[in-house]
């Protein structure tokens, strides 16, 4: 499926106004990481202005769960996720969302449309829907998740939901092709999150789907009450297995699952995959809800070993699985270490999993300040990157309830900011009255990139049965940004699986191109660096899936230029 005058026009885009850097060390494992000394700001709890954009944007998207027919089902609660892509390759961030679905007499389940916005001009957007061929309904869907499957450098969708997940390639030239039946990736099991990564090494890009309960209107139990009828709790359901698809890197799939080492019977929610253990490999972190959560070790051939419990990512700090829903990857201490943040249900503490080393985490969501924030949330997308510009990595988490009538927690939440005070700890963020994150919410899914182009993370929100939000970070980034985009030769065309280094006065900055993350969503791609007036960048590596390195000593015009362009 690979087009070569694509690749040309995809790499062109690609070069446009960025410093460009290729080549790579020979092949080798990546070196045990060495311990950064976290800054010594003060700790500061207050958020970068976040600006909501309103209708004059072109933006208006709503997701649709059904709920006025009143069936009160389990699948309404889930609701719906966001990506965000170049998918034309014009150098600005687009948006991709699907919508939900409602039902119908019999009952009949229906989907709803897909949604695509282009960015035409700095934070004005064009529905694109029709015109790109992803206007068809088709499952009653909830998640997306972006990865250049065919490798031929322009994005690729996967739309998620209860039936048939669709796959969405992209042509190149403007417009999607649904590619399910010829891919061969045929799932009928309920699908929530997904997340692309090459977990076998051969360069293409595999899927793993998170897969939920086993809910339908055969198994649809009553609950609540004669006078307040609600949806039922998870528990009231089997969890389902999920789902490993190995691609063959000429844009076909083959159903994995059996051969990989899988678990069975989990209500899947959230999944990322990410190297966990520093050996180069993609690993598999899997947010269910009310199960263990499950932590999958690659052996290096794309077998995995499930070492959840072993590893202490299984339950919280009291033995219990908890309601887990969006997942997230930070290196919150800057140890050079992965840890795994995950949002909960209510009388959860959201969870903090600290990277040990030697496959071992420990739950420090006490001693970091999280639980703090208290227990009547009800956690979805989980975002972390640097949103205050300051260096270290902060979260951002979506709030609403699932029920009806909730008792102890409202059923519209407010989302949260933690930032990160740079010694190893967090506080909610301080925001003034009569903004976004001061307004209570049905949020669900959640996504981030530089949308504008200024050099600071913007958010992209959606919600269940009402509009979805774009908020432009307003914090004055003073210059001090890198935005690194990577193409694969070896690896993944897009780079995901790698992981990118960047060397300050201060100690390292470490992100990662890790494949799905967050609830039902997809973030820009490009690794995002900002750094404080103190530090000075001076070395960049790539640490690629492959085993290659790029090592690159940065120079003013490097820092420039503010986005660089690295080639494996």
């Amino acid at each position: 499926m690979t087009n070569p005058s694509k690749i040309a026009k995809s790499t062109a885009s690609l070069l446009a106004g960025m410093m460009v850097v290729c080549g790579c060390l020979p092949a080798s494992n990546t070196p045990n990481s060495t311990r950064s000394q976290p800054s010594n700001k003060q700790a500061a709890a207050v958020a970068p202005e976040f600006k909501e954009v309103g209708t004059e944007s072109g933006f208006t998207f709503t997701y649709h769960n059904g709920k006025e027919a009143q069936h009160n089902a389990i699948l309404e609660s889930l609701g719906g996720g966001v990506g965000i892509l170049d998918y034309d390759r014009d150098g600005r961030p687009d948006l991709f969302l699907p919508s939900g679905g409602k039902f119908e007499a019999g009952p009949t389940i229906v989907g709803l449309a897909s949604a695509l916005f282009r960015q035409v001009d700095e934070g004005r957007f064009v529905e694109q829907s029709i015109s790109a061929g992803v206007a068809t309904p088709k499952q009653y869907s909830h998640g997306v998740a972006i990865g250049d499957f065919d490798n031929d450098g322009f994005p690729d969708v996967l739309v998620t939901g209860y039936g048939t997940p669709t796959v969405w390639h992209n042509c190149g030239d403007g417009s999607f092709q649904d590619v399910t039946s010829p891919s061969g990736m045929i799932d009928r099991a309920w699908s929530s999150s997904a997340g692309w990564g090459d977990v076998n090494g051969d360069g293409a890009l595999d899927v793993y789907f998170a897969h939920y309960a086993d809910w339908s209107f055969e198994n649809h139990p009553r609950c609540g009450t004669a006078a307040q009828p609600d949806v039922c709790p998870p528990r009231r359901f089997q969890g389902l297995d999920h789902a490993l698809f190995l691609a063959d890197g000429a844009g076909s799939f083959a159903d994995a699952t059996a051969k990989v080492g899988l678990k069975p019977k989990g209500k899947g929610l959230g999944v990322v995959l990410v190297d966990l253990d520093d050996d180069t490999d993609l690993d598999i972190y899997v947010a269910n809800d009310t199960d263990d959560n499950w932590l999958y070790i690659n052996d290096g051939t794309g077998h995995f070993d499930e070492s959840g419990m072993l590893s202490g990512t299984a339950v919280d700090d009291k033995a219990q699985p908890n309601g887990s829903m969006g997942v997230g990857v930070i290196d919150y201490n800057a140890d050079g270490r992965v840890d795994l943040c995950v949002a909960n249900y209510e009388d959860e503490a959201f969870a903090l999993y600290q990277n040990n080393s030697g496959g071992l985490f420990s739950h420090v969501s006490s001693k970091t300040g999280i639980e703090a924030i208290g227990r009547l949330q009800v956690g979805f997308g989980t975002v972390t990157g640097d949103i205050d510009g300051d260096g270290d990595e902060d979260i951002v988490v979506s709030n609403g309830h699932v029920i009806h009538h909730p008792i102890n927690a409202p059923l519209r939440q407010e989302p949260l900011i933690l930032l990160n005070d740079g010694r190893s700890r967090f506080e909610r963020a301080t925001i003034p009255p009569d903004q976004y994150f001061s307004r209570p919410h049905m949020g669900r899914g959640l996504a981030h990139g530089d949308l504008d182009g200024d050099g600071d993370l913007d958010l992209v929100f959606a919600h269940s049965n009402e509009p979805s939000a774009i908020l432009m970070n307003q914090r004055e980034a003073h210059g001090r940004w890198l935005v690194v985009d990577l193409v694969g030769t070896v690896s993944p065309r897009d780079g995901t699986g790698a992981k990118v280094v960047l060397e300050t006065s201060q100690g390292k900055l470490i992100r990662h191109a890790f494949g799905g993350g967050s609830y039902l969503s997809a973030s820009a791609r490009s690794p995002h660096f900002g750094y404080s007036p103190e530090m000075i960048p001076r070395g960049l590596k790539v640490y690629w899936p492959s085993g290659r390195v790029s090592d690159l000593t940065l120079t003013a015009a490097h820092l420039s230029r503010k986005r660089m362009l690295i080639v494996e």
